[in-house]
């Protein structure tokens, strides 16, 4: 299969928009509709259904990790496999199902890591979880463990054209957290359990 249908093939499997498909079948209300108007597992979760905001989470991570597989079981080389990654996470972040109005993409990114290297994603879940724990601010964590997961994938993984890949996905990510950063800085961004 060539590199673009590889590329085109998990920029599709990133749409899949799993806040929406979730809050569907647990007939809930569209997670565009309230809280943040993010269609994401932190959103659902907004919600009550702590199920509904597990499996969103689970589907949007599968999906990242999902692309990086596929392109691995079709015989891409190293460059292509990672820019199947970066392209599920942009169709996470800009899906073509939702007019290009998608979620910040923090659990694809980390299916996208898991496919690409298990030691970096457990690096960036590590940095997150730290991160909330200590603060108790989940974007704040977000944005914590994208900063750290290029070093960290040059130290656990040397290869320039993955690294660079993680560095776009991760600067992506923290774009995507702008008004959270603001809010941060304002002092009135909420906390985990409120």
């Amino acid at each position: 299969m060539n590199a673009l249908a590889i590329i085109v093939l998990a920029y599709l499997l990133g749409s899949l928009p799993f806040a929406v498909i979730v809050s569907r079948a647990f007939g809930l209300a569209d997670p565009r509709s309230y809280g943040s108007g993010n269609p994401g597992a932190t959103n659902v979760l907004r919600s009550g259904n702590k199920l509904a905001a597990l499996l969103t989470l689970a589907g949007d991570a599968a999906k990242g990790w999902l692309a990086v597989w596929l392109a691995q079981r079709l015989g891409a080389e190293g460059t292509i496999v990672a820019l199947a990654g970066l392209a599920a996470f942009l169709g996470h972040v800009f899906p073509l199902f939702l007019k290009f109005r998608g979620g910040k993409g923090v659990a694809t990114a980390l299916g996208v890591l898991a496919g690409l290297s298990g030691s970096l994603a457990l690096a960036a879940a590590a940095a997150w979880l730290l991160v909330a724990w200590l603060t108790r601010y989940s974007s704040l964590a977000a944005i914590a463990a994208a900063l750290a997961t290029p070093l960290a994938g040059w130290l656990l993984l040397g290869d320039t054209r993955l690294v660079a890949c993680v560095t776009v996905l991760a600067a992506i990510l923290i774009w995507r957290h702008k008004e959270n950063i603001r809010k941060l800085l304002a002092g009135t961004e909420g906390k985990i359990g409120r």
